[in-house]
């Protein structure tokens, strides 16, 4: 993976795990960025600004796509990874969509089960089919 591939990677982890710190604590993620002693870099704040601007748009799909599980029985992490993917798909200046599935897939393996990696890829390649992307 190419140096720049390597930020890309790490912004996407970071951006999941502040997504992730939100969903716990209940508090909006732009409360979780400004109490940051540190601001993360560009990248991972539009990641988190995509995944929270195209949230409810990034629920139908996975609802749509996801079938015979409902949203509400979706692990948290997995649920999170796809709302970020979807916010990254939709983006300007989007990454290739190769590249956006194979994040997801690959964050899902490092940050979720055995089985989580299969059902991102499944759904989100649906997403991504969906969206011309």
């Amino acid at each position: 993976m190419s140096e720049f591939g390597v930020q890309r990677h790490l912004a996407r982890e970071r951006a999941l795990e502040l997504l992730y710190e939100a969903a716990i604590k209940e508090r909006p993620v732009t409360t979780i960025l400004l109490d940051l002693h540190v601001a993360p870099d560009p990248y991972t704040v539009a990641l988190v600004n995509a995944a929270l601007l195209r949230r409810e748009r990034a629920h139908q799909l996975i609802s749509a796509h996801s079938i015979d599980w409902p949203l509400e029985r979706i692990a948290l992490i997995d649920r999170l990874v796809m709302e970020m993917a979807v916010g990254e798909l939709l983006m300007e200046d989007a990454p290739p969509r190769a590249v956006i599935l194979d994040e997801a897939v690959e964050i899902a393996k490092t940050y979720s089960g055995d089985e989580a990696p299969y059902f991102v890829n499944g759904v989100m390649t649906a997403i991504a089919d969906e969206l011309g992307s």
